[in-house]
């Protein structure tokens, strides 16, 4: 359960475009869904193209978790914060609720957002 969270937040803080597209391969299924109150994508492309963009929109910033992760059958759910470092509380606080699939790679994640800058 945690070696998923860490695979993925891995992939969302990998800021090399190259390394990024092999990180999502190896976390996502080829026809995995990202859907979340300001996206909805499917496939690595996609993925790769979003957590690119949450790069452009946050410079420097990156994600970890906030809390335990839990998990029943093929569902995991987690918290995680964006922020400039690992110190206080960051700006950015979301739930993510992934599906995964029976090769361990996540199919779908639905996310939240808990906390947003104004």
């Amino acid at each position: 359960m945690t070696d998923i969270v860490d695979r993925y937040l891995t992939a969302w803080n990998t800021t090399d475009a190259d390394a990024r597209a092999r990180a999502v391969a190896e976390v996502f299924t080829e026809d995995a869904r990202y859907v979340d109150p300001l996206a909805d994508v499917t496939g690595h492309e996609a993925i790769t193209a979003l957590i690119g963009g949450v790069h452009t929109q946050f410079p420097g910033f990156v994600f970890g978790p906030v809390g335990e992760a839990d998990a029943h059958h093929d569902v995991v759910r987690f918290r995680w914060g964006l922020g400039p470092d690992a110190v206080g509380e960051p700006p950015v606080i979301g739930a993510d609720a992934v599906t995964l699939a029976p090769d361990g790679r996540i199919a779908l994640v639905v996310g939240f957002l808990d906390k947003v800058p104004a």
